[in-house]
């Protein structure tokens, strides 16, 4: 453990007579009042003792156990803050909220922008996946999704809150006077935190073996093997609500505490007898020494309870297995309703990957325990149960329950594919860690459901137990690049700029301004850095200007504009040589910016619409704005329909014909966030403490670093010409806008033009040309299957029949009709020890398509063949072929392999 024990020396602990003692078990220093206490009171060196204590019997819910904490924080001067979703859209970082201090990480924690107050309290919905797997095993001590009670003081140097001694007098007040735990039963084990890139010294509160809180003292900053003291010093603490809830129910494990009468409601909907309680109180209290990483202590933990009990180990195995699994699904499914109704779109990717891993990890636990049930259902019943303290899942039901049925249709394809993927490993030996993960990420299967299949063809397969853990740790977090890292300009020019002085944005003084007058700063070939410019520089999905800079009597096409921290680069069309601080002129291209400026307001006001059309889950995965299109990429679950297209085009043209004013505002970070939410991050998130928003009157407010129409009627209008399913959990939106639309129009004029012309008709009687071939078609179509029906009703007239001992070899004449061949071959087989061929001329090369009777098998043909040069193949009784030389020669190989083959 890192840090000194003068960090944990409290005059609070020297006040009031508690002792410092070291854990026989563990080593640990704790402090007490109790001076015959030998151990932490934590696990693995103490038992769940506090399960037979009659102190503390509250018997809280979870809905009072968090207003009870809240409530007290209240009383001592913390402002209580609305929690965030669990979805960490306000860090490129994470895809997760995993604690309360996540929620304002790293701008208010590094001193940057302000706390929303201070102090503060907060209970923060969390989901953790990094032990998953652990779910249930332990009884409650593992859950992907809790409540962390957290309260925060963050000490500035010249305002100080509190700090050590207060918060650790807090949590003894709280446990003492609200939670009715006498003072000699609390312990304060000394710990150590390090998250974040911060660290700090920790005491851990535990009794009788439970850990309750967790009280954290930020002051480190983490670089390299170095601690480097923090100019803010934060108050990080985390209150478990469940485990206070536990704790005072004293249930037979934290999930009946957590879940309440939901533990027998699934139970019964899973149509399984109920949970043995007395089994599973036991097993509780024991449940401290499991150790999930060792599959021995799960072993030895059964056979404690079966003694304990005076019950064959077997049973108690069996049932606590069933109870573990039940555990996980309640789990999951409350953990999956709170994804879902914060907006996650399952997917192949991102935070839709975690999604979909947890969805198909509740569904493989349902087919272990053998329920054929829809996961809605179960999912339905826990944003019921949860609905009154989670308002977005009532908010967003017909989205969660859609999603999670669809999820399952897809489940159950997968399945199907078992079979075929468990044979693509038939010429291996054995199947590694690495190849099940690459099976799960490609295919969707979880190991343990088709393992069975590898193992029956011989394989030997190592499930990891800690599977789920091990593929969600790879895909928690997402890589975070700096702004210079993406530019397209060269490394010694970013070099040579970056540290320059910011340039003055000319472009967001007025947005319509077209020419500008500015000093050169630098000059580096063809790359121009001026004190001031016009031009936009590529960023958020919009390209960079393009112009004219007039240097003297010389203009000179600037082909692009890029940016380096705050500093703009003009690339020119050629270098230019400049000593510096010459004064130069400066134009863009109007037209292009203008149609770009168009292409980019339009994209907020369709992102708007489809986030009121679709639902909230919808979330900007993409943008381009570019002076001939704009697209935008946007989250959601199934493909959009035509009648989804044409409500989002009008909508986003009433917003356009409103005249609604357009107004980019400057706003601190914590300000805009507590007045707008996480959403105003759709576009990305700004590294700045002061963010620039985009206000569409009365329809959208998001972050944005783009040029804009001053109102929404300098868009023109827009027309949707383009809808597609990119991947998996992601739609594509393609318009135009404004001037753009009747370019587009002429596009499609032209096409329709040169349509009618081919038909021989004019643009106006192209729709009744059109039917007039549709009906001409329908006849010819018919007349075509009439003749196919003659010439099959006699087609043994028409082929030649050789006999080869006991087969018939039918030669089929050349066919231009691919239909009738094939339906020609079908006929021909159709008795029994036929061998049909056809052989036609295709690119130079020869086609052969061969049938065979259902007695008969087509293989011993396709191999002779392919030895002789062809390449393709078939089975059963249909081939195909392409290969050269001779049809005399095929024919002649094919009755050589009938000969050999069917003797």
């Amino acid at each position: 453990m890192k840090g000194n024990s003068e960090e944990y020396r409290l005059k609070f602990f020297l006040d009031r007579d508690y002792l410092r003692r070291e854990c026989k078990v563990c080593r640990t220093p704790f402090w007490s009042k109790d001076k015959t206490r030998e151990d932490c009171a934590d696990i693995p060196c103490s038992d769940y003792t506090f399960l037979d204590m009659k102190e503390g019997s509250l018997n809280l819910s979870m809905s009072e156990a968090r207003r009870k904490f809240l409530d007290f924080f209240r009383r001592n001067g913390h402002e209580v803050i609305q929690p965030k979703p669990v979805l960490a859209r306000w860090r490129e970082d994470l895809y997760l909220t995993i604690a309360s201090i996540v929620d304002f990480q790293p701008y208010i924690t590094s001193g940057v922008s302000p706390p929303p107050a201070n102090p503060l309290v907060i209970s923060q919905p969390c989901i953790r996946m990094d032990d998953v797997d652990n779910v249930g095993i332990t009884f409650g001590r593992h859950l992907t999704t809790f409540e962390m009670g957290g309260h925060h003081a963050f000490n500035y140097p010249d305002k100080f809150i509190y700090w050590k001694d207060e918060t650790v007098a807090y949590a003894k007040e709280f446990f003492t006077e609200e939670m009715k735990i006498p003072e000699e039963l609390l312990n304060f084990k000394e710990s150590w935190w390090e998250g974040g890139g911060n660290a700090g010294p920790s005491f851990e509160v535990t009794v009788g073996g439970l850990e309750l809180a967790t009280l954290v003292f930020m002051q480190y900053e983490i670089k390299g093997d170095q601690y480097v003291p923090l100019k803010l010093k934060i108050v990080d603490t985390g209150y478990g609500i469940e485990r206070l809830a536990w704790f005072t129910q004293k249930t037979p494990t934290s999930f009946h505490a957590i879940y309440g009468e939901l533990v027998d409601k699934f139970v019964g909907k899973l149509n399984m007898p109920r949970l043995d309680n007395g089994i599973l109180k036991v097993a509780s209290r024991y449940a401290g020494r499991i150790d999930p990483d060792l599959p021995s202590t799960v072993e030895e933990h059964r056979r404690q309870v079966a003694q304990t009990l005076g019950l064959p180990v077997k049973e108690v195995s069996d049932e606590l297995t069933r109870a573990a699994r039940v555990f996980q699904v309640l789990d999951h499914t409350k953990t999956i309703s709170l994804m879902l109704g914060d907006g996650l779109v399952p997917s192949s990717g991102g935070e839709g990957y975690l999604g979909r891993l947890l969805i198909r990890r509740a569904l493989r636990t349902l087919k272990l325990l053998g329920i054929d049930v829809r996961l809605s259902e179960l999912v339905e019943m826990q944003i019921e149960f949860w609905g009154k303290d989670f308002t977005q899942l009532y908010r967003n039901r017909d989205y969660i329950i859609d999603a999670v049925n669809l999820e399952q249709e897809k489940f159950r394809e997968v399945l199907t594919k078992m079979t075929a993927v468990a044979n693509s490993f038939a010429q291996r030996k054995d199947v590694g860690v690495e190849d099940l993960i690459r099976l799960y990420d490609s295919h969707g299967i979880p190991p343990d459901l088709i393992a069975d299949e590898l193992r029956s063809k011989g394989l030997k397969v190592e499930i990891p137990h800690n599977f789920y853990s091990i593929v969600a740790k790879r895909h928690q977090s997402a890589p975070v690049k700096k702004e210079w890292e993406t530019t397209k300009l060269p490394l010694e020019v970013v070099n040579q700029v970056k540290d320059l002085e910011p340039t003055e944005k000319v472009y967001y003084q007025d947005q319509y301004a077209r020419k500008f007058e500015g000093k050169v700063i630098k000059s580096i070939g063809k790359y121009l850095v001026l004190n001031r410019t016009v031009f936009y520089p590529e960023g958020g999905g919009q390209l960079g200007d393009q112009g004219w800079i007039t240097i003297g009597n010389e203009r000179i096409k600037v082909v692009d504009t890029q940016k380096v921290n705050e500093v703009v680069v003009h690339v020119m069309e050629r270098e230019v040589d400049l000593n510096g601080n010459e004064t130069v002129q400066g134009e863009i291209d109007w037209v292009r910016r203008f149609r770009m400026m168009r292409h980019h307001t339009a994209t907020h006001v369709i992102l708007a619409a489809a986030k009121k059309l679709l639902g909230d889950h919808v979330w900007q995965a993409g943008a381009e704005k570019t002076p001939e299109k704009a697209r935008l990429d946007i989250t959601h679950h199934k493909n959009l329909s035509e009648e989804d297209i044409i409500k989002l085009e009008h909508m986003a043209n009433q917003v356009i014909d409103d005249r609604r004013p357009v107004t980019p505002f400057e706003i601190n970070r914590t300000e805009a966030e507590l007045k707008f939410g996480v959403s105003i991050y759709e576009g990305g998130v700004p590294n700045k403490p002061t963010l620039r928003l985009l206000d569409i009157k009365d329809w959208d407010v998001e972050s944005c670093g783009g040029t804009h129409v001053s109102n929404t009627a300098d868009i023109g209008g827009v027309k949707i010409i383009n809808v597609e399913k990119i991947q998996d959990g992601i739609i594509r939106l393609e318009y135009v806008a404004g001037d753009v639309v009747s370019l587009y129009a002429r596009q499609l004029e032209d096409k329709i033009s040169s349509l009618a012309s081919k038909l021989e008709t004019s643009p106006s009687q192209l729709e009744f040309r059109l039917n007039k071939l549709i009906e001409e078609n329908e006849e010819m179509k018919e007349l075509v299957a009439s003749y196919r029906r003659q010439f099959l009703e006699g087609v043994e007239r028409v082929v030649e029949l050789r006999r080869i001992n006991e087969i018939t070899l039918a030669l089929l004449p050349t066919m231009v009709d691919t239909e009738l061949e094939k339906e020609a071959i079908r006929r021909l087989t159709s008795k029994e020890k036929v061998v049909a061929i056809h052989v036609s001329q295709t690119n130079g090369k020869l086609k052969v398509d061969i049938g065979t009777s259902r007695d008969l098998n087509v293989s011993f043909i396709v191999n002779n063949l392919v030895k002789a040069g062809a390449k393709g193949g078939g089975k059963g009784t249909f081939a195909s072929l392409m290969m050269e030389g001779k049809k005399e020669e095929i024919i002649d190989i094919v009755e050589r392999a009938i000969k050999s083959g069917y003797s």
